[in-house]
Parts: C-alpha cells; structure tokens; sequence
C-alpha cells in the first residue's frame, strides 16, 4: 500500500465533497437563478456536473493506485492525476490574480484545495 496516494485520495475526496456541496449552494443555485441566457447557462451547470464528475473519479484511481499492487502504469496515472490537479489549482490562480481583486488569492481558495492532492500525489508517485 501506498500511503501518499492513500493521503491524495482521501484528500481528493473531501475535495469533491467539499466541490459538491458547497459548490452547489455557492455556484450552481445562484447560476441557476440568474439572468443569463438558458443555453450558456446550462453549459456551465453541465462543466459544474463534468467537474464533479472528474473530482470523484480522479480520487477514485487515487485511492485505487494507493491500494493496488505497484504496476509500471502506477506510477505514469498517479503522475497524470498530479499533474491534472496543477492544472486546476493554476487556472484558478490565474483567474483570480487577472481580476484585480484585493486579497485575491482568498477570494476564489479552491486551488488551496486542490495543490495538497498533487503535493501528496507527487510524493507518492517518485
């Protein structure tokens, strides 16, 4: 057993929850009841549904990785999996520092989120 990728998995999956619950109260709810036409409105609730998705089964495999006998493709999806947590923790960075927000790195945190799960992921993948 892998205990980084256990820690990442678990980790990932309080991400989910955390994207699931809060985000619907936060994100979709108020979406939903805004003023914006139906067609793009409804995109970004299906992106909000494919995120979800995409969280749940990203720690899924962690969690898999972590208990399942080290193969050679381990360590190349925990790498995928690490990686793919940068590119959110990133593209959340770079929207918040491109709006001129003050204190901005805590208006939008979810990249504090998401950087321990490939941090984690990372460790155990070398």
């Amino acid at each position: 057993m892998n205990g980084w990728l256990l820690a990442a998995g678990i980790t990932a999956l309080g991400v989910a929850a955390a994207h699931i619950v809060g985000g619907h109260r936060d994100v979709v709810l108020p979406l939903l009841s805004c003023g914006l036409a139906d067609e793009p409105k409804r995109v970004l609730h299906a992106v909000w549904h494919m995120v979800s998705a995409d969280l749940v089964l990203s720690a899924a495999a962690l969690v898999y990785l972590a208990l399942a006998d080290d193969t050679s493709a381990t360590g190349l999806m925990a790498w995928f999996v690490a990686v793919h947590f940068v590119a959110y923790a990133v593209a959340f960075l770079v929207v918040t520092l491109s709006v001129g927000w003050p204190k901005p790195l805590l208006r939008l945190p979810q990249w504090i989120l998401l950087l321990p799960v490939a941090v984690l992921t990372v460790v155990g993948a070398a």
